[in-house]
């Protein structure tokens, strides 16, 4: 098997292990040209390629490369440029002074120069377990990053379950709030179904007094005998005499609200305390209507989400208005 077959049964494209067995030379320098050169894209690999040819001195005597700084041999410029990747500051090789207690950090190789020196090649059983070597290394690497993924996942799912969390006691915030609300109007109601049965209740008596008197009077005439005496007009409740006058905002209890929407008119009766941010909470369960401003035009006045904090009371929503919702 050649040293393309055996990149290829790796899983490398084809056109870039090519251009790694050019580089360098055989499969030991095209597996560490492919290792430094990973995160580049072929189109990327060949305009390097390009520029290297037109800047490259013509130099036929030369065979491999040295590090003047190590001493170490490459066979190509892949393998030298690998070397200076695994050298430079960002490396993960680490030294630490124990008297010091200071951290030291490995410097870059940069200088490097032609040398006429050959590198002997591998041997097929050098070839091979330098293979085995790099197929175990991508499989830690892959094994790192399912295990990076797990941990991703997982705090992704931490996050979405608060947020669940967060809008579930909003909404059980809501519904507590709307539970209360429907339990007073229901008082009031029936309150003022109990005011009325005793309106009623009083005219019929009133009605059944009158029919009294009037049979009385009538009996009284036929009979020549003196009518008998008028009841004293009850004093009629200094409400009824005095001229009706307007209730300040503050008197009132309810809104009431004609809301236009993209999905037509809504009319909404609601108690004063009931905020900005609720009142859009009930759109959006109502219609879908997703609420960023409220706009009133006498006076005109826009309430954005940054005043959604405000009950209808205190944004001079009572006791009626009409607001256009966007």
């Amino acid at each position: 098997m050649s040293d393309l077959d055996m990149l290829l049964d790796m899983g490398f494209e084809k056109e870039k292990a090519e251009v790694a067995i050019k580089k360098g030379g055989n499969l030991q320098g095209a597996i560490d040209w492919l290792e430094s050169n990973q995160d580049k894209s072929i189109e990327e690999l060949k305009a390097e390629e390009e520029s290297a040819a037109s800047a490259a001195p013509d130099d036929s005597q030369a065979k491999s490369l040295v590090c003047r700084e190590c001493g170490k041999n490459f066979r190509g410029t892949a393998e030298a440029e690998y070397h200076a990747s695994k050298t430079s500051v960002s490396s993960p090789q680490r030294a630490q002074d124990d008297e010091t207690n200071i951290r030291v950090f490995p410097s870059q190789h940069t200088d490097f120069e032609q040398s006429t020196d050959e590198i002997k090649p591998l041997t097929e059983e050098e070839k091979k377990a330098k293979l085995e070597d790099l197929r175990v290394k991508l499989a830690a690497k892959r094994a790192g990053q399912k295990e990076q993924d797990k941990i991703d996942h997982k705090r992704n799912e931490q996050i979405r379950q608060k947020s669940t969390k967060e809008t579930q006691d909003i909404k059980e915030d809501l519904q507590k709030k709307e539970q209360i609300k429907e339990a007073e109007k229901k008082r009031r109601e029936k309150q003022e179904d109990i005011e009325a049965k005793k309106r009623i209740k009083a005219k019929i008596e009133a009605d059944k007094e009158a029919r009294r008197l009037k049979a009385e009077q009538e009996k009284a005439a036929r009979t020549g005998q003196a009518p008998p005496p008028q009841p004293e007009a009850p004093a009629a409740p200094a409400a009824a005499t005095a001229p009706a006058t307007s209730k300040p905002a503050s008197a009132y209890t309810e809104a009431r609200l004609r809301l236009q929407t993209a999905n037509g008119t809504v009319q909404k009766t609601l108690p004063v305390e009931t905020t900005l941010f609720e009142l859009a909470h009930q759109l959006a369960q109502d219609n879908g209507t997703e609420v960023h401003t409220f706009t009133t035009n006498f006076p005109k006045k826009v309430f954005d989400r940054t005043d959604f904090g405000m009950t209808l009371k205190e944004a001079g929503l009572v006791p009626s208005a009409a607001l256009i919702v966007k």
